[in-house]
């Protein structure tokens, strides 16, 4: 199993894997679904490129590196890190979101990108812990999270909040 940060020489398996993912599928939010190739190579890659060292962008944007699962040549999962938080952020949706595509899930994946993930995030993140939030009937990835070392640090109406201790 291999985490690839985004890049031009995947740009196919990526648009694929961008344009099937829904609008807003647990949380994970994807303005992109349904965009032609053209206007994903034309636009969308760049853009999602670029959100790594970001150039004028509001106050409230930090910057974030997204990455994909890969695994035996099939791209399985994306990965997405903020490098650090707003006090938004710091009271929503953390440092990580990311998402298993639909027919790879319960094999798996989640547990084993969001290890490698975390690798990542230990070497940009400023914050002692990191930050998460996951839908409260979303039971698949508070166990992925829980595998993960994380812990349960809150909660409101429809999320609880976790946090894994940097290492």
């Amino acid at each position: 199993m291999e985490l690839r940060r985004i890049n031009v020489d995947d740009a196919r398996s990526q648009w694929e894997y961008t344009t099937e993912l829904p609008t807003d599928e647990n949380g994970l939010t994807n303005p992109y679904h349904g965009v032609s190739y053209d206007e994903y190579i034309a636009n969308v890659l760049p853009t999602l490129i670029s959100y790594e060292h970001p150039v004028n962008m509001p106050d409230w944007f930090v910057p974030e590196t997204y990455y994909y699962l890969w695994n035996e040549g099939k791209l399985v999962g994306e990965f997405r890190i903020r490098h650090h938080l707003t006090d938004t952020l710091r009271n929503g949706a953390g440092h990580i979101g990311y998402s298993i595509k639909r027919d790879e899930r319960g094999k798996g994946y989640g547990t084993a990108g969001l290890k490698l993930t975390l690798s990542e995030a230990n070497k940009i993140i400023p914050e002692d812990e990191i930050f998460l939030r996951v839908n409260k009937d979303n039971i698949a990835s508070q166990k992925v999270m829980l595998n993960n070392g994380a812990y349960r640090a809150g909660e409101d109406e429809d999320h609880y909040f976790m946090r894994i201790k940097k290492y």
